[in-house]
């Protein structure tokens, strides 16, 4: 294990991180966690609202689950931006590491996302959607460890 490596009471304690809805598109995101090409992710203001959930902030250490549900990553949260949908810029982008090109791209996915049945359903309002106004909780983080390969004696 190197320094760095969280021992299995360190990752029970941690909060869980879920990227998306359990199916395809976590399996892609938490793959790209995994090999480094995902550093940010985005999210809804009103989301974290409407679950009751703080902030991410800086320093913050959370376990990533599959669509397993199973602990597969623990990231460590290194910045942390709220802004409006319209003021998301390319490198934030790029750094989500979905293979988008440009802002414009990215955007009209996410919003394929946002005002999907599942996250209306998830927010309680069927009749749900963004705009350039709409503030989004823009995500920087690191991967610490890659719980795939862990020892096969832990028990977390």
């Amino acid at each position: 294990m190197t320094p760095d490596f969280p021992s299995a009471a360190d990752i029970a304690s941690m909060p869980r991180t879920e990227f998306a809805f359990p199916g395809p598109l976590r399996d892609r995101l938490v793959a790209a966690i995994l090999d480094g090409s995902k550093t940010s992710t985005t999210g809804l203001l009103v989301d974290y609202e409407h679950a009751g959930e703080p902030l991410p902030e800086v320093g913050l250490r959370s376990v990533v689950v599959d669509s397993d549900d199973r602990p597969v990553g623990v990231i460590e949260v290194t910045g942390v931006r709220v802004l409006p949908l319209a003021q998301v810029d390319l490198d934030h982008v790029l750094d989500e590491g979905e293979g988008h090109s440009g802002v414009a791209e990215w955007r009209a996915g996410h919003e394929r996302f946002w005002h999907g049945e599942e996250m209306r359903a998830a927010l309680g309002d069927p009749g749900f959607t963004v705009d350039d106004t709409t503030l989004v909780v823009l995500e920087r983080f690191r991967l610490v460890a890659d719980l795939r390969h862990r020892s096969r004696t832990s028990t977390v």
